[in-house]
């Protein structure tokens, strides 16, 4: 997938979700997520908090190494926080949906869902909007939702606690490794 594809997925997934995750779920490589979405999103996201550090610092010759800090805090959480949420959702299908041997789609699953944290936080990394940008993480649950109606296929009885369960381990996950990460850095400093 080349950034035209990239920007034009992420476009689809956040202005029309349904018509996104139909898209998706005819893909026949449930692991190109990664390669075509998820690291060159998690690469975007690097950056723009890298250009960010600079954009109105004053710390002189230290801003490189904030800006380095700062870039690796953003890599280490949506990376980590990738594959832990995949991980946790993968359990999630295993005990709520009594679904074995879906990995992969839940990975797949994992990766999308996860396109409005990887914009806000493109958007964070330029400006700050930290209110802003846990307010605007709620429309997770909008794309989670129709992500498990198309991709999923969950039963109707259980979209409701599957849409809320995996949307809270979606915005939770890299939220958590993040904070593990900043702590740990401050101890290490």
């Amino acid at each position: 997938m080349n950034y035209k594809e990239l920007f034009s997925r992420v476009i689809v997934l956040i202005s029309y979700p349904a018509k996104a995750w139909e898209e998706i779920s005819r893909e026949e490589d449930r692991r190109k997520v990664l390669g075509a979405f998820v690291y060159p999103m998690i690469g975007l996201c690097g950056l723009s908090v890298f250009i960010g550090t600079f954009i109105g610092n004053t710390a002189g010759s230290a801003a490189f190494q904030i800006a380095m800090t700062r870039c690796c805090a953003i890599f280490v959480s949506l990376f980590g926080g990738y594959f832990l949420a995949a991980y946790a959702i993968d359990q999630l299908s295993k005990k709520l949906l009594r679904r074995e041997g879906q990995y992969e789609l839940n990975q797949q699953f994992v990766g999308y869902s996860m396109v409005v944290t990887f914009v806000l936080d493109i958007i964070s990394g330029l400006f700050s909007i930290s209110l802003l940008h846990w307010i605007l993480q709620f429309y997770t649950v909008f794309v989670v939702l129709e992500g498990a109606r198309r991709l999923i296929k969950v039963e109707r009885e259980k979209l409701t606690p599957y849409t809320l369960i995996a949307s809270v381990i979606i915005i939770v996950c890299p939220a958590l490794i993040a904070a593990v990460f900043n702590k740990l850095s401050v101890i290490l400093n």
